[in-house]
């Protein structure tokens, strides 16, 4: 089976599950938000347009259009997914002995080190140096089982990243939102540091007016969506720190 074919047919399970979770869900709480369901399909569908849309056609020779397939499935894909909480959906449609079980893996030591707010910056960041200063990047555009766990990576990395800083699905424990937005700061600055060095050095076989182009997309593009997370992540600081307001306690007859 091509990466097409297997792309396509992971987003549409995706996406069957999503609603039929929704379905089994609503037996025994309130209806899922609709607005979820909009997230998760605006999610699958952006993330599929960079391997096998139109997108990933052109991105094979266009460094402008990799970048954009870097965007739709490292950066937005990931933040409209995380939104739509599938996670908790599926807690809440699994039968309770089901969902002790997914519990417990959430709990498990390579979950918790996983979404560590750290190593998850790590996983993003650290997978794009890795792709686009070593011999990676020419070798994903040679094979395709190659190209298929580098644009898995991208993902997976994406999306554990922006877990991490948001917390919308279950997770084993939290670290602070002081702690969270120093981690983003620095892996802010690794992404924007990284489109600066390939705006010098562009990546093997990359015309240098191309990598340019890619490069300040991806310093542009990626500073938008990042908007997007440091508002989310703030909204939620504002909201946790906010003080509770509560009516006055009416006096008792003496």
């Amino acid at each position: 089976m091509s990466v097409d074919k297997l792309a396509l047919c992971i987003a549409s399970f995706g996406i069957f599950a999503y609603l039929l979770a929704m379905k089994y869900s609503a037996k025994r709480f309130k209806n899922w938000p609709l607005y979820r369901l909009v997230l998760f399909v605006s999610g699958t569908l952006a993330g599929l347009q960079a391997v096998s849309g139109s997108v990933a056609m052109q991105a094979h020779h266009s460094f402008v259009y990799h970048m954009i397939g870097h965007l739709l499935l490292g950066m937005l894909s990931p933040l409209l997914l995380v939104l739509s909480r599938p996670m908790t959906l599926v807690l809440r449609a699994l039968p309770q002995s089901g969902s002790k079980a997914v519990s417990h893996l959430f709990c498990s030591r390579y979950a918790r080190l996983i979404i560590h707010p750290i190593t998850a910056a790590v996983l993003n960041i650290g997978g794009l140096w890795l792709l686009y200063t070593t011999p990676l990047f020419h070798h994903m555009h040679q094979a395709s089982w190659i190209s298929f766990l580098v644009h898995l990576h991208v993902f997976a990395a994406g999306y554990v990243f922006t877990l991490a800083m948001l917390y919308s699905d279950p997770v084993a424990y939290r670290k602070s939102h002081m702690y969270r937005m120093v981690v983003f700061i620095f892996a802010l600055a690794g992404h924007g540091i990284l489109s600066k060095y390939l705006y010098v050095n562009p990546p093997a076989g990359v015309a240098p007016a191309d990598a340019q182009a890619g490069a300040v997309l991806m310093y542009y593009g990626g500073d938008l969506i990042d908007l997007i997370l440091i508002f989310l992540l703030c909204w939620q600081w504002y909201q946790t720190a906010a003080p509770k307001t509560s009516l006055p306690a009416t006096k008792t007859a003496e």
